[in-house]
Protein backbone atom coordinates (compact mmCIF):
# COMPACT_ATOMS: atom_id res chain seq x y z
CA UNK A 1 0.00 0.00 0.00
CA UNK A 2 2.85 2.09 0.20
CA UNK A 3 3.66 4.95 -2.34
CA UNK A 4 6.32 3.87 -5.21
CA UNK A 5 9.67 5.55 -4.49
CA UNK A 6 11.03 7.41 -7.43
CA UNK A 7 14.87 6.90 -7.82
CA UNK A 8 15.47 10.42 -9.36
CA UNK A 9 16.53 13.13 -7.34
CA UNK A 10 14.01 14.79 -5.19
CA UNK A 11 14.33 18.98 -4.96
CA UNK A 12 13.98 19.62 -1.40
CA UNK A 13 12.88 23.37 -2.42
CA UNK A 14 9.69 22.29 -4.00
CA UNK A 15 6.89 21.72 -1.77
CA UNK A 16 4.05 19.56 -2.34
CA UNK A 17 0.40 19.48 -1.63
CA UNK A 18 -0.58 15.98 0.11
CA UNK A 19 -3.12 14.91 2.32
CA UNK A 20 -2.43 12.10 5.10
CA UNK A 21 -4.68 8.87 4.74
CA UNK A 22 -4.65 5.98 7.15
CA UNK A 23 -6.87 2.62 6.02
CA UNK A 24 -6.73 1.18 9.36
CA UNK A 25 -7.62 2.23 12.86
CA UNK A 26 -4.57 2.51 14.30
CA UNK A 27 -1.91 1.99 10.81
CA UNK A 28 0.40 4.33 8.98
CA UNK A 29 -0.40 7.60 7.80
CA UNK A 30 -0.10 7.30 3.74
CA UNK A 31 0.23 10.81 1.67
CA UNK A 32 -1.62 11.58 -1.62
CA UNK A 33 -2.05 13.81 -3.58
CA UNK A 34 -5.97 15.94 -3.08
CA UNK A 35 -5.81 15.67 -7.29
CA UNK A 36 -7.16 19.49 -6.81
CA UNK A 37 -9.83 18.13 -4.23
CA UNK A 38 -10.21 19.40 -0.66
CA UNK A 39 -10.08 17.80 2.23
CA UNK A 40 -10.88 17.83 5.81
CA UNK A 41 -9.74 15.73 8.74
CA UNK A 42 -11.97 13.29 9.33
CA UNK A 43 -13.72 12.67 5.60
CA UNK A 44 -13.40 9.79 3.18
CA UNK A 45 -11.15 9.42 0.09
CA UNK A 46 -11.34 6.76 -2.35
CA UNK A 47 -7.18 6.21 -3.39
CA UNK A 48 -4.83 4.35 -5.58
CA UNK A 49 -3.04 2.07 -3.87
CA UNK A 50 -0.28 -0.62 -4.81
CA UNK A 51 -2.75 -3.32 -4.03
CA UNK A 52 -5.87 -1.79 -5.55
CA UNK A 53 -8.37 0.87 -4.89
CA UNK A 54 -9.09 1.35 -1.02
CA UNK A 55 -11.16 3.55 0.85
CA UNK A 56 -9.20 5.23 3.33
CA UNK A 57 -10.02 8.27 6.19
CA UNK A 58 -8.53 11.29 5.91
CA UNK A 59 -6.11 12.18 9.23
CA UNK A 60 -4.60 15.43 7.53
CA UNK A 61 -5.78 18.18 5.21
CA UNK A 62 -4.73 19.65 2.75
CA UNK A 63 -1.16 21.38 3.54
CA UNK A 64 1.86 22.13 1.61
CA UNK A 65 5.08 20.11 2.43
CA UNK A 66 9.08 20.04 1.41
CA UNK A 67 10.46 17.25 -0.57
CA UNK A 68 12.49 15.87 1.94
CA UNK A 69 9.20 15.07 4.05
CA UNK A 70 7.36 12.58 1.31
CA UNK A 71 7.80 9.90 -1.13
CA UNK A 72 7.59 10.39 -4.23
CA UNK A 73 5.78 10.42 -7.02
CA UNK A 74 2.91 10.92 -4.88
CA UNK A 75 -0.67 8.87 -6.05
CA UNK A 76 -3.45 10.80 -6.79
CA UNK A 77 -7.17 10.78 -5.13
CA UNK A 78 -9.42 9.36 -7.39
CA UNK A 79 -12.67 11.02 -5.57
CA UNK A 80 -14.15 12.10 -2.39
CA UNK A 81 -16.01 9.14 -0.90
CA UNK A 82 -20.02 9.00 -1.27
CA UNK A 83 -22.84 7.40 0.73
CA UNK A 84 -22.28 4.34 -1.86
CA UNK A 85 -18.75 3.86 -1.19
CA UNK A 86 -19.48 4.13 2.55
CA UNK A 87 -22.49 0.94 2.24
CA UNK A 88 -19.81 -0.83 0.17
CA UNK A 89 -17.25 -0.61 2.48
CA UNK A 90 -19.66 -2.19 5.35
CA UNK A 91 -20.29 -5.14 2.63
CA UNK A 92 -17.05 -5.41 2.10
CA UNK A 93 -16.49 -5.80 6.19
CA UNK A 94 -19.89 -8.22 6.29
CA UNK A 95 -17.85 -10.41 3.72
CA UNK A 96 -14.90 -10.66 5.64
CA UNK A 97 -16.67 -11.68 8.69
CA UNK A 98 -18.39 -14.33 6.97
CA UNK A 99 -15.33 -15.17 4.95
CA UNK A 100 -13.62 -16.20 8.92
CA UNK A 101 -15.88 -19.18 9.46
CA UNK A 102 -14.88 -20.72 5.73
CA UNK A 103 -11.28 -20.35 6.60
CA UNK A 104 -11.51 -22.02 9.75
CA UNK A 105 -13.72 -24.68 8.35
CA UNK A 106 -11.18 -25.04 5.17
CA UNK A 107 -8.29 -25.32 7.51
CA UNK A 108 -10.14 -27.90 9.24
CA UNK A 109 -10.35 -30.19 6.06
CA UNK A 110 -6.83 -29.53 4.95
CA UNK A 111 -5.70 -30.03 8.60
CA UNK A 112 -3.00 -27.25 8.49
CA UNK A 113 -1.94 -25.80 11.92
CA UNK A 114 -3.22 -22.01 11.32
CA UNK A 115 -5.03 -19.64 13.20
CA UNK A 116 -6.75 -17.25 11.84
CA UNK A 117 -6.39 -13.62 13.08
CA UNK A 118 -8.19 -11.16 10.87
CA UNK A 119 -9.96 -10.85 7.26
CA UNK A 120 -10.02 -7.82 4.86
CA UNK A 121 -11.71 -7.14 1.27
CA UNK A 122 -10.31 -4.80 -0.24
CA UNK A 123 -12.22 -1.82 -1.52
CA UNK A 124 -12.54 -2.87 -5.04
CA UNK A 125 -13.53 -6.91 -4.40
CA UNK A 126 -10.13 -7.86 -6.55
CA UNK A 127 -8.58 -9.97 -3.24
CA UNK A 128 -9.34 -11.46 -0.46
CA UNK A 129 -6.32 -10.98 2.61
CA UNK A 130 -6.50 -13.45 5.38
CA UNK A 131 -3.76 -12.62 8.23
CA UNK A 132 -2.59 -15.83 10.33
CA UNK A 133 0.10 -17.27 13.12
CA UNK A 134 1.52 -20.14 12.85
CA UNK A 135 4.32 -22.37 14.83
CA UNK A 136 5.89 -22.65 11.68
CA UNK A 137 5.86 -22.39 7.62
CA UNK A 138 2.84 -23.76 5.83
CA UNK A 139 2.66 -25.13 2.77
CA UNK A 140 -1.24 -23.50 1.40
CA UNK A 141 -0.89 -23.81 -1.75
CA UNK A 142 -4.06 -26.30 -2.48
CA UNK A 143 -5.83 -24.24 0.53
CA UNK A 144 -5.55 -21.21 -1.56
CA UNK A 145 -6.93 -22.90 -4.64
CA UNK A 146 -9.92 -24.62 -2.18
CA UNK A 147 -10.47 -20.78 -0.82
CA UNK A 148 -10.73 -19.09 -4.21
CA UNK A 149 -13.03 -21.69 -5.47
CA UNK A 150 -15.28 -20.50 -2.53
CA UNK A 151 -14.82 -16.64 -2.99
CA UNK A 152 -14.48 -16.45 -6.48
CA UNK A 153 -11.68 -13.03 -5.79
CA UNK A 154 -8.08 -13.66 -5.28
CA UNK A 155 -7.23 -14.99 -2.43
CA UNK A 156 -3.67 -13.73 -0.28
CA UNK A 157 -2.70 -15.37 2.50
CA UNK A 158 -0.10 -13.49 5.06
CA UNK A 159 1.88 -15.04 8.17
CA UNK A 160 2.19 -12.57 10.99
CA UNK A 161 4.53 -12.39 13.72
CA UNK A 162 2.79 -12.37 17.33
CA UNK A 163 3.43 -8.27 17.78
CA UNK A 164 1.32 -8.21 14.60
CA UNK A 165 -1.16 -10.53 16.29
CA UNK A 166 -1.52 -8.39 19.42
CA UNK A 167 -1.99 -5.69 17.17
CA UNK A 168 -4.73 -6.89 15.67
CA UNK A 169 -6.75 -8.86 18.54
CA UNK A 170 -5.93 -5.62 21.09
CA UNK A 171 -6.03 -6.62 25.19
CA UNK A 172 -4.87 -5.49 27.90
CA UNK A 173 -1.29 -4.95 29.22
CA UNK A 174 0.35 -5.13 32.56
CA UNK A 175 -0.25 -1.57 33.20
CA UNK A 176 -4.31 -2.27 33.07
CA UNK A 177 -4.50 0.04 29.86
CA UNK A 178 -5.30 -1.38 26.32
CA UNK A 179 -1.66 -2.49 24.26
CA UNK A 180 -0.21 0.52 23.12
CA UNK A 181 0.02 -1.21 19.35
CA UNK A 182 -3.82 -0.89 19.32
CA UNK A 183 -4.61 2.15 20.50
CA UNK A 184 -1.99 4.90 19.13
CA UNK A 185 1.21 3.11 17.76
CA UNK A 186 1.14 3.09 14.23
CA UNK A 187 4.45 1.13 13.89
CA UNK A 188 6.37 -1.07 15.40
CA UNK A 189 10.58 0.43 16.68
CA UNK A 190 12.95 -2.08 17.75
CA UNK A 191 13.33 -2.67 21.49
CA UNK A 192 16.35 -3.93 23.05
CA UNK A 193 17.06 -5.34 25.81
CA UNK A 194 19.90 -2.90 26.40
CA UNK A 195 17.26 -0.31 27.04
CA UNK A 196 16.00 -2.20 29.87
CA UNK A 197 19.72 -2.50 31.77
CA UNK A 198 19.97 1.81 30.97
CA UNK A 199 16.51 2.33 32.39
CA UNK A 200 17.67 0.00 35.99
CA UNK A 201 14.52 -2.38 35.36
CA UNK A 202 14.62 -5.88 35.84
CA UNK A 203 15.96 -7.88 33.26
CA UNK A 204 13.94 -10.77 34.23
CA UNK A 205 12.33 -11.54 30.58
CA UNK A 206 8.66 -12.22 32.01
CA UNK A 207 8.49 -8.51 33.40
CA UNK A 208 9.68 -6.74 30.87
CA UNK A 209 7.62 -8.36 28.07
CA UNK A 210 4.43 -7.55 27.17
CA UNK A 211 1.45 -10.14 26.18
CA UNK A 212 2.85 -10.66 22.82
CA UNK A 213 5.96 -12.19 24.35
CA UNK A 214 8.14 -9.63 23.25
CA UNK A 215 9.80 -7.14 25.19
CA UNK A 216 7.75 -3.86 26.04
CA UNK A 217 6.85 -1.23 23.13
CA UNK A 218 6.82 1.22 26.63
CA UNK A 219 10.91 0.80 27.16
CA UNK A 220 11.44 3.09 24.29
CA UNK A 221 9.07 5.87 25.11
CA UNK A 222 11.95 7.57 27.72
CA UNK A 223 15.16 5.74 26.17
CA UNK A 224 16.25 8.78 24.62
CA UNK A 225 16.15 10.82 27.67
CA UNK A 226 17.95 7.89 29.43
CA UNK A 227 20.43 7.52 27.16
CA UNK A 228 21.13 11.62 26.80
CA UNK A 229 21.25 11.70 30.56
CA UNK A 230 23.59 8.97 31.19
CA UNK A 231 25.75 10.36 28.37
CA UNK A 232 25.88 13.38 31.40
CA UNK A 233 26.50 11.40 34.38
CA UNK A 234 29.93 9.94 35.37
CA UNK A 235 29.83 6.06 35.19
CA UNK A 236 29.93 3.85 38.24
CA UNK A 237 33.66 2.93 38.66
CA UNK A 238 34.72 6.58 37.84
CA UNK A 239 37.45 8.01 39.76
CA UNK A 240 36.18 11.82 40.49
CA UNK A 241 37.06 15.20 42.03
CA UNK A 242 34.76 16.59 44.26
CA UNK A 243 34.52 19.90 46.40
CA UNK A 244 35.27 17.25 49.45
CA UNK A 245 38.04 15.71 47.59
CA UNK A 246 38.87 12.68 45.55
CA UNK A 247 37.10 9.63 45.48
CA UNK A 248 34.95 6.65 43.03
CA UNK A 249 31.93 6.75 42.12
CA UNK A 250 29.61 3.68 43.54
CA UNK A 251 26.38 4.54 42.64
CA UNK A 252 24.35 7.07 40.21
CA UNK A 253 21.10 8.45 39.13
CA UNK A 254 20.67 9.71 35.65
CA UNK A 255 17.25 11.24 35.22
CA UNK A 256 17.79 12.94 38.85
CA UNK A 257 21.67 14.10 38.12
CA UNK A 258 22.88 12.56 41.28
CA UNK A 259 26.14 10.30 41.98
CA UNK A 260 27.10 8.48 45.12
CA UNK A 261 31.06 8.93 45.61
CA UNK A 262 33.28 6.94 48.30
CA UNK A 263 35.47 9.34 48.81
CA UNK A 264 39.31 8.35 49.71
CA UNK A 265 39.10 10.59 53.11
CA UNK A 266 36.17 8.70 54.44
CA UNK A 267 36.66 4.97 53.39
CA UNK A 268 35.31 4.06 56.59
CA UNK A 269 32.12 6.21 55.83
CA UNK A 270 28.96 6.09 53.46
CA UNK A 271 29.00 7.21 50.52
CA UNK A 272 28.79 11.05 50.21
CA UNK A 273 25.95 12.33 47.04
CA UNK A 274 26.73 15.08 44.99
CA UNK A 275 24.84 16.55 41.96
CA UNK A 276 26.92 15.34 39.05
CA UNK A 277 27.79 19.25 37.89
CA UNK A 278 29.99 19.66 41.24
CA UNK A 279 31.92 16.53 40.41
CA UNK A 280 35.01 16.23 37.40
CA UNK A 281 35.78 12.65 36.57
CA UNK A 282 39.76 12.67 36.18
CA UNK A 283 40.20 8.37 35.85
CA UNK A 284 38.84 5.40 36.23
CA UNK A 285 38.94 2.45 38.37
CA UNK A 286 40.28 -0.27 35.54
CA UNK A 287 43.12 2.38 34.18
CA UNK A 288 43.93 3.24 37.84
CA UNK A 289 44.68 -0.53 38.37
CA UNK A 290 46.11 -1.39 35.15
CA UNK A 291 48.47 1.38 36.24
CA UNK A 292 49.13 0.21 39.40
CA UNK A 293 50.50 -3.42 38.12
CA UNK A 294 52.51 -2.09 35.42
CA UNK A 295 54.42 -0.08 38.15
CA UNK A 296 54.96 -2.85 40.52
CA UNK A 297 56.06 -4.96 37.65
CA UNK A 298 58.85 -2.46 36.80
Amino acid sequence: MENSVNNQEINTEETYEIIGVRFKEVGKIYYFDPNGLTFRAGEAAIVETSRGVEYGNVLVGNKRVSGEEVVLPLKKVIRKATEEDKKKLRENEETAEKAKSVFREKCRDHKLDMALVDVEMTFDNSKLLFYFTSEGRVDFREFVKDLASVFKTRIELRQIGVRDEAKQLGGLGICGRAFCCKTFLSDFDQVSIKMAKEQGLSLNAAKISGTCGRLMCCLRYENDVYEEEIKKTPKVGAIVMTPSGKGLVVDSNPLAGLIKVSLDAAKDSPPTQFIREDVKVIGNKKSAETEAKETITE
